[in-house]
């Protein structure tokens, strides 16, 4: 409103001469006192034209002051931005099952035999009738022979086994190993797990697949005189480029075998048992936590609000040198009517 005042008083200035020359010969027909004329109008109109001015000055100091909060909120928001870019959260998830796929258990058992193989279900194993003899081979197997894919000079022997599917009915592989004798101190069977025993089956280079999971997967030892349960997790990740890679992780408990065969022995048995630990996939995940249109909207926000800032600020400049300028020119015509 002060700015159209100012604008019509520029555009109309006869208007305020005529007006002006009438009040000033109203007051040339009255005698006023000296003091009254010459201290008391001006001193009042200095007065506000002075606290319109510091007022002014102080919206603009405050306008500034916005105008760098928010230059600092873009520099911020920037900052953060590219902090969460270059330190993803690893994000955890669990997926329940009722049935897995079946994964296969390479072992690497030397000189040692397969005696016995079962299936068994709700966490119960029957003693065993003739402990070091030839029992009943249940499981699924596939007798594999590739190269070493470290060396790629010395053939090495997997027995490829099918381990348990059924969660819920705790379904358990229990495997029996004889070794005749040793020239060791320590007997030990090597294994690994890999995620699907049936992508084993299927695949045309059963060689080149056992090859790519022993570079792949980590493997594990089971000892001589002991019965070592194995409960194993399964653990997914999902790379960046998309890709998802498995693995495993177990948790095993030994406990000692007490031979009660009659006549001592210089023979090695191997007892080992595979369960699922939970019905749970553990999937991993690294999630960037920076949404780059929550930083795009932001930052249109605070540029708004800069401009904004700058044309508030622009506007009040231009209305003080108006409002100025007016002051000068009405303290100007008063001297002139007092001269």
């Amino acid at each position: 409103q002060l700015s159209e005042d100012v604008e019509r008083a520029s555009e109309n200035p006869t208007d305020e001469r005529e007006g002006e020359m009438e009040v000033h010969e109203d007051a040339s027909s009255v005698i006023l006192p000296d003091s009254e004329l010459g201290t008391t109008a001006p001193s009042l109109r200095f007065s506000k034209t002075c606290l319109k001015n510091v007022f002014s000055v102080i919206l603009l100091f405050i306008y500034l002051l916005l105008m760098a909060v928010a230059v600092f909120l873009v520099y911020q928001t920037i900052s953060d931005f590219r902090e969460k870019l270059k330190h993803p959260v690893m994000s955890v998830s669990y997926k329940e099952v009722s049935l897995y796929d079946a994964p296969g258990i390479a072992f690497y058992p030397g000189k040692a035999r397969l005696l016995s193989c079962k299936h068994h279900y709700y966490d119960h194993i029957p003693p065993l009738i003739n402990p070091g003899q030839p029992g009943d081979i249940e499981c699924t197997t596939q007798r594999i022979n590739y190269t070493d894919p470290f060396t790629n000079q010395s053939m090495k022997y997997a027995l490829v086994v099918q381990g348990p599917r059924d969660v819920k009915k705790k379904e358990l592989v229990f495997l029996q190993f004889h070794l005749n004798g040793t020239d060791q101190d320590f007997s030990a069977i090597d294994y690994l797990l890999f995620s699907s025993f049936q992508e084993f089956i299927n695949s045309p280079e059963k060689a080149e697949f056992m090859k790519n999971c022993e570079s792949s997967y980590s493997s594990w030892k089971f000892s001589g005189g002991f019965r070592t349960w194995v409960k194993m997790s399964l653990v997914k990740t999902k790379e960046e480029d998309g890709s998802e890679t498995v693995e495993f992780k177990q948790e095993t408990s030994v406990v000692n075998y007490i031979d009660q065969r009659t006549k001592p022995r210089s023979d090695q048995l191997f007892f080992v048992v595979f369960e699922w630990k939970d019905p749970f996939i553990q999937t991993v995940q690294d999630i960037v936590t920076a949404n780059p249109w929550n930083m795009i909207a932001l930052l249109c926000g605070i540029f708004l609000a800069l401009f904004k800032a700058a044309d508030f600020a622009k506007l009040s400049v231009k209305w003080m040198i108006k409002i100025r300028k007016r002051h000068l020119k009405r303290r100007h015509q008063v001297r002139n009517h007092i001269n």
